[in-house]
């Protein structure tokens, strides 16, 4: 299988975004601009596989400024990193004022996809050819977000499993809640679903 470079797959996908986009405030609904990241991911990671792709996880999506009714929202991807299946996407999203042409960062985001074949099986993804030294950041900087959210994932499992509930009532002291049961009552077992 033969590498492919980063600008093989870089995708650019731009929406005017209209009113039916819009929450209650008149700004455009995060939602809308989810599910359109999720397309250009989906675009740019399928196009460097050459197969079907789905979304395993999204990383950093921080809403930085409001995206306005009428305004040109740009998103950009491009493949940061390849796993033997996996894949990880860079967007970066713009909007621009139509009538001002002024452009607004908005937010960047991370998808891992997954290729998949016909039959729903993890397929092989062709290696990627970095050819600039940015491209190369953002292959190494793939590889250490995985590394930070696995190992958040492993520490918070292990906070969840550690609590006990008096020793943790302090913590609750210092933010907004208010504790309607006795401190003193031992919590039952909880399914994984609760």
């Amino acid at each position: 299988m033969t590498a492919r470079s980063v600008a093989f797959s870089r995708t650019r996908l731009t929406e005017l975004m209209v009113p039916s986009f819009a929450n209650f405030g008149g700004k455009v609904h995060g939602g809308v601009i989810l599910s359109l990241m999720d397309k250009v991911a989906y675009a740019c990671a399928s196009k460097h596989a050459g197969a079907y792709c789905v979304t395993v996880t999204v990383d950093g999506v921080e809403f930085l400024q409001p995206v306005e009714v009428g305004d040109l929202l740009h998103l950009d991807a491009t493949v940061h990193y390849v796993g033997n299946t996996s894949l990880v996407v860079g967007i970066k999203v713009t909007t621009e004022n139509i009538k001002t042409n002024e452009v607004k960062h908005t937010n960047n985001s991370f998808f891992t996809m997954v290729a998949k074949d016909d039959n729903g099986k993890p397929v092989a993804v062709p290696e990627l050819e970095l050819s600039t030294h940015y491209e190369m950041r953002n292959f190494v900087t793939a590889i250490r977000r995985s590394k930070i959210r696995k190992e958040a994932q492993v520490k918070l499992q292990r906070d969840y499993d550690a609590f006990i509930p008096k020793e943790d009532f302090a913590l609750l002291d210092a933010h907004r809640c208010t504790v309607t049961f006795e401190r003193d009552e031992v919590p039952a077992k909880r399914n994984v679903e609760d």
